[in-house]
């Protein structure tokens, strides 16, 4: 079960390589965002990212096809919630922690063991 919403551990040994991925695909995934949000898929788009092909979402961008060091994948919160990684229970606290979508990007970070769930600002225009 998911319940960090910005984990330590992360800045130190990842957030280097996330940021430096982010900031050549930032537009690509706030049009993302936004689209989904406007064509009323969810109101919480998440993007779960991952050096491997995992099962969470669908794949965005993959590292190869831009020189990024993790591959994109695009989902909302529903589905974290089918897949039993956010708790029911746990909904409420996930929407009140969730970031303003138009200025932050919600990604999932997934290497090995450890997963955390981080947003990043959006390079202002």
């Amino acid at each position: 079960m998911i319940s960090d919403f910005n984990d330590p551990e992360l800045s130190g040994k990842y957030l280097g390589t996330i940021t430096s991925d982010f900031i050549k695909i930032s537009d690509t995934l706030k049009e993302a965002s936004y689209q989904i949000r406007t064509r009323k898929f969810s109101d919480y788009p998440i993007f779960p990212i991952s050096k491997d092909m995992q099962p969470i979402g669908k794949i965005f961008v993959g590292k190869d096809e831009k020189d990024l060091d993790w591959n994109y994948f695009m989902t909302y919160l529903d589905e974290f919630v089918q897949r039993k990684l956010i708790a029911e229970e746990s909904l409420e606290d996930f929407q009140k922690a969730y970031k303003d979508p138009d200025e932050f990007c919600c990604l999932f970070v997934m290497d090995g063991a450890f997963t955390s769930f981080v947003y990043l600002p959006y390079p202002n225009d």
